[in-house]
């Protein structure tokens, strides 16, 4: 039973696949659209119950794995004050290239970024709630900035439970960006995934992300098409490690 019920779940993720890939490729839209790509790696360590450390790289491209034009390598340290409040502290190299084809230059952004959050947890019924706020310091090519974001997100586990956590997990969030001078609202950051947790250690995520600029540089707003690879490590004596099942979006 176990085998057959494996099986059932990997058959439904290659056809989840499949079906995004259909949709993605250029053939399935008109020739005036394009939708990109924005790929994930992320590493998080936990040290104890309230302590870890996180990497993470990202590469995004304009059109379907091709005019690639973003980077970028972060890293930090989160702490969780309470069960439902976690405190991060991160910092990371930010690289925007022209949007001409693949990290064609002149660049449109070489910035180095540092960022404190706060993340707040509740969970009503089996919709777990996440309200992430951030502040970013941004020491740009164009200049020192602030700017500050506020994620509203949703996610709903699926599938029939392991252990601990459940193997699919569906999750939706929408991300505003602003700054403290005009014209203030800068970016608008929609996303849509599902999350498929093979094991207690890794978690792959698919999704749909739309983004909108308002009259900045640092990126070009549009479609993408999202992939991430998250990768969960605990300390050997942690045997009653609590499994992380927040939103799998960018740090």
């Amino acid at each position: 039973m176990k085998n057959r019920y494996k099986n059932k779940i990997i058959k439904q993720l290659y056809c989840l696949i499949a079906a995004i890939w259909c949709f993605s490729v250029k053939p399935c839209f008109a020739q005036s659209v394009d939708l990109g790509t924005w790929n994930i790696l992320n590493l998080k360590y936990n040290l104890d119950k309230k302590w870890s450390i996180f990497g993470e790289g990202q590469i995004r491209s304009l059109k379907f794995y091709h005019n690639f034009h973003y980077y970028e390598y972060k890293g930090g340290a989160n702490y969780k004050i309470h069960k439902n409040i976690t405190l991060t502290m991160g910092a990371g190299s930010y690289q925007t290239y022209n949007a001409a084809g693949n990290f064609a230059l002149p660049k449109n952004n070489n910035e180095f970024r540092i960022w404190p959050q706060v993340i707040l947890f509740q969970s009503i019924g089996k919709i777990k709630i996440e309200q992430r706020y951030r502040t970013e310091l941004r020491f740009t090519s164009n200049g020192y900035r602030n700017r500050f974001r506020y994620r509203f997100g949703l996610s709903y586990p699926l599938g029939k439970e392991k252990k601990q956590y459940k193997p699919f997990q569906f999750s939706a969030s929408n991300e505003i960006f602003f700054t403290n001078n005009e014209p203030y609202f800068e970016r608008n950051r929609l996303l849509f995934a599902l999350n498929y947790k093979p094991s207690k250690q890794t978690t792959i995520q698919i999704g749909y992300l739309h983004q909108f600029d308002y009259k900045i540089n640092d990126e070009t707003g549009r479609d993408f098409f999202q992939i991430g690879y998250f990768i969960e490590l605990f300390q050997k004596q942690s045997t009653n490690s609590t499994i992380d099942t927040n939103i799998k979006d960018n740090q």
